[in-house]
């Protein structure tokens, strides 16, 4: 529970609250027992207010962006989801080729912008359904592309509440990696680096993407994306696949028929089924191809 005084001094900022919240509401996999609250903010004004009382009244907090590659525990999840909106969804054209994009911003929204003002460099992204923190937060990437190949500065919020900037080798990207992963700091703005392109290509390029995700994944199921990172010189969908693991079910949850790397809660899946399904996958590829899968997916609560 948290304490009132904590409360009333966060209900003093510029956000809105949500107490004892679902998060099978908030997540993709609509999967999820309830956290104390979820804190909608608005303003940089309000996130570093917040982060410094998190602080001070020892309240642990957790980033929640769009849910997407996010499995939290059927028990609920304790402290503060902060979610950025508001002032955190804007996008704007600093020159020629550089977007400025808040971290609450959705990938789509971006490569719509950039589509838009035919600037190329971010097709890869359209049809990950996920925010451009998140996004940041674990590099995320798709056919070919990754954040770090566009991204050039990231703007954060410490526990504290200091502002600070990254740019070049201080970002450490590497796969499913930034410098920003498994910190207690909040993405608050990023800058990528776009180049000029014709708008018709760069559309073409769009919906050539989201055509293949539409006839490999099972976007129409929830899901929070590919499970498992990509195994040096393997891939993870191929060897669970070979292992005969399509369609294989835990309670609510399966191995996607359509994709093997995805997991979907068919039918209300509990995050202990999910848990279940994972420890098991990991299991007989480790038995079978030699090969440990590590997950992807970000796990959070009690």
């Amino acid at each position: 529970m948290l304490d009132q005084k904590f409360i009333e001094l966060l209900s003093e900022n510029d956000a809105e609250l949500f107490f004892d919240e679902p998060m099978s509401k908030r997540t993709t996999f609509r999967i999820g027992g309830n956290a104390d609250c979820v804190c909608e903010v608005h303003t940089l004004t309000a996130l570093r207010s917040i982060m410094k009382l998190c602080n001070e009244y020892d309240v642990p907090y957790y980033v929640l962006g769009l849910g997407s590659n996010l499995l939290v525990s059927d028990q609920g999840v304790r402290g503060l989801m902060i979610r950025l909106t508001g002032e955190f969804n804007d996008i704007t054209l600093k020159n020629d080729n550089i977007v400025c994009c808040k971290a609450g911003a959705t990938l789509a929204g971006l490569c719509v912008f950039a589509r838009d003002r035919s600037l190329s460099g971010v097709e890869f992204a359209w049809g990950i359904p996920g925010s451009v923190g998140g996004a940041v937060y674990m590099n995320a990437g798709a056919y070919g592309g990754e954040m770090k190949d566009v991204v050039i500065s990231v703007t954060c919020v410490d526990k504290n509440g200091c502002i600070r900037t990254y740019t070049g080798e201080e970002l450490d990207f590497s796969y499913r990696h930034s410098a920003f992963s498994d910190t207690d700091s909040v993405i608050t703005d990023v800058s990528f680096q776009l180049k000029k392109g014709d708008a018709a290509v760069i559309a073409d390029r769009m919906q050539e993407l989201m055509n293949r995700r539409k006839q490999k994944q099972p976007i129409n199921h929830p899901s929070a994306g590919s499970v498992f990172k990509r195994p040096s010189g393997y891939y993870a969908a191929a060897l669970i696949d070979e292992c005969g693991l399509k369609g294989y079910t835990v309670g609510g949850a399966n191995v996607s028929e359509k994709h093997a790397g995805f997991i979907v809660n068919d039918h209300n899946a509990s995050a202990e089924d999910v848990k279940e399904l994972i420890k098991y996958i990991q299991k007989v590829v480790k038995e079978k191809k030699g090969v440990q899968l590590t997950c992807e997916i970000r796990m959070i609560g009690e």
